[in-house]
């Protein structure tokens, strides 16, 4: 049994007349009755009542054709839909997004990508990046946007943005007019900085302990408005992604480059790379790669 044979069986059921149907199949009329004997013989039940001048459906023939045509329409909702996201007008994508991230992310990708594509929905996940690389690695992900670099081979890795990070302070800082200022400078200064599981921290510890000091950190926070806010306070000093900093409108607060060394802070996005791209996935990153040129 197969589906052009239940859409046979729909087409006798509608006409209830073998000559009728087979006319409008396309098919002779013993072709068609050949059919539905062979199929009433697999089924072991009879169909149609064909002992009248006029065939009929049997009780076991109208369960059959009811559960027919739930199954030729399931197979038809099925093209349909499949037909939708092949052509994305349907879809969804998993994000997992580091919180600094975020910010600069979703505005400037994801809100113009939907746009575009309405219909695609978009499920957020906001973690620090390790978290979401495992997520990635189990499946729970379709792609994230990190810090460079990622320690796994079983991640694709595609540039997104490279840029420093930079220093911030209050106008009033001694160092506030500088044009750079060397890391070590910093090495007495109080620092806020995000906390222990961010790659910005991480990269900032790093840098500074190859220079020979580990920070003095008075104050963490997960958002990088408050950091910005504590800093205009006049509170400590900061170390921030330039486009965070570029952000940043209070008056009080000055950016300075870094330098010797500088810390990069390069944003790659990644996803498992033998796992299953959906059209929407595919679409989503050719987007990006797009927005870039």
């Amino acid at each position: 049994m197969d589906l052009k044979q239940l859409t046979y069986l729909l087409e006798i059921a509608k006409q209830l007349n073998f000559t009728k149907a087979a006319e409008s199949l396309h098919l002779t009329q013993p072709t068609l009755s050949k059919m539905v004997k062979g199929l009433e013989e697999e089924l072991g039940v009879t169909l149609f009542d064909r002992s009248g001048k006029f065939i009929k459906l049997t009780d076991a023939g109208t369960a059959a054709i009811q559960q027919i045509q739930l199954i030729v329409q399931s197979v038809q909702d099925l093209h349909t839909i499949l037909n939708d996201v092949s052509n994305l007008r349907t879809g969804s994508i998993r994000i997992g997004l580091p919180p600094v991230i975020g910010t600069l992310f979703f505005p400037s990708v994801v809100a113009n990508f939907q746009r575009e594509y309405p219909h695609i929905d978009f499920h957020i996940v906001e973690e620090g990046a390790k978290k979401v690389e495992s997520r990635i690695l189990e499946g729970q992900l379709d792609l994230a946007v990190v810090v460079a670099p990622v320690e796994s081979d079983d991640f694709e890795v595609m540039p997104y943005l490279n840029e420093e990070l930079a220093l911030i302070l209050h106008e009033s800082h001694i160092l506030a007019e500088k044009a750079s200022v060397d890391l070590l400078d910093l090495r007495k200064e109080a620092f806020i900085l995000f906390p222990g599981g961010f790659a910005v921290r991480k990269h900032i510890m790093q840098a500074c302990s190859k220079v020979g000091f580990e920070p003095r950190v008075i104050y963490e926070s997960a958002h990088w408005d408050l950091l910005a806010e504590m800093v205009a306070a006049n509170t400590g000093i900061s170390i921030l992604p330039q486009a965070i900093c570029s952000k940043i409108t209070n008056s009080s607060v000055k950016t300075v480059r870094l330098t010797n060394p500088t810390i990069p802070w390069n944003l790659i996005i990644i996803w498992h790379k033998d796992k299953y791209q959906s059209y929407a996935m595919r679409e989503f990153i050719r987007f990006i790669q797009a927005s870039q040129n």
